[in-house]
């Protein structure tokens, strides 16, 4: 396997948000020979199954994106104890119609950062469960629930000195993870 794709879904849609800053930092800490590639979620409609049949066209870009992607890496804030709204019609538009999932066998990573000292454990594990059930292998550990501290980015907007050793690691384990289950 030459250049490995990622298609990196991050699940807020708010410009300054702190998981599109960590998706940004991620790529910096990745191989040569990966490439991230931010898919858009915020233009997806609501599912609604009356549509299976005649899919929008966002639906079909976002389909296509994970299609030719060899792994998804899901960066995700936690909002009320859960994943945000726009991430799981995400999910939910590219798994139909049944039986044409796009995510269905993709090496999955999750992570995500929050000012709360619990980090988006709690959007995580629900996206574990959602991604159990579209037949992702998701990679379990090293975990990574990240904590918004002074130093976590530095004045670039890249991963700061005290985290970089930790998540240049949990980037190099998913790495592994999707040529693993990617072959």
């Amino acid at each position: 396997m030459s250049q490995i794709k990622i298609a990196v879904v991050i699940g807020s849609l708010r410009k300054d948000s702190l998981n599109r800053k960590l998706a940004l930092a991620l790529a910096h800490l990745a191989p040569s020979d990966v490439t991230f590639e931010h898919v858009q979620i915020d233009d997806l409609p609501l599912y609604d199954q009356d549509d299976d049949a005649k899919q929008a066209e966002s639906v079909r870009r976002l389909k296509a994106q994970i299609a030719s992607a060899q792994g998804v890496l899901f960066v995700t804030p936690e909002y009320n104890r859960s994943v945000p709204g726009v991430l799981k019609n995400a999910l939910d538009n590219a798994s139909r119609p049944y039986g044409q999932s796009a995510w269905a066998g993709k090496p999955a990573g999750v992570i995500g950062v929050s000012i709360g000292p619990m980090g988006t454990s709690m959007a995580q594990q629900h996206l574990r469960n959602v991604l159990a059930y579209l037949d992702m292998p998701t990679m379990g550990q090293p975990e990574a629930y990240i904590q918004n501290k002074e130093g976590l980015f530095d004045e670039k907007g890249h991963v700061g000195e005290a985290s970089r050793e930790f998540l240049t690691g949990w980037v190099a384990k998913y790495v592994a993870w999707v040529k693993k289950h990617s072959a």
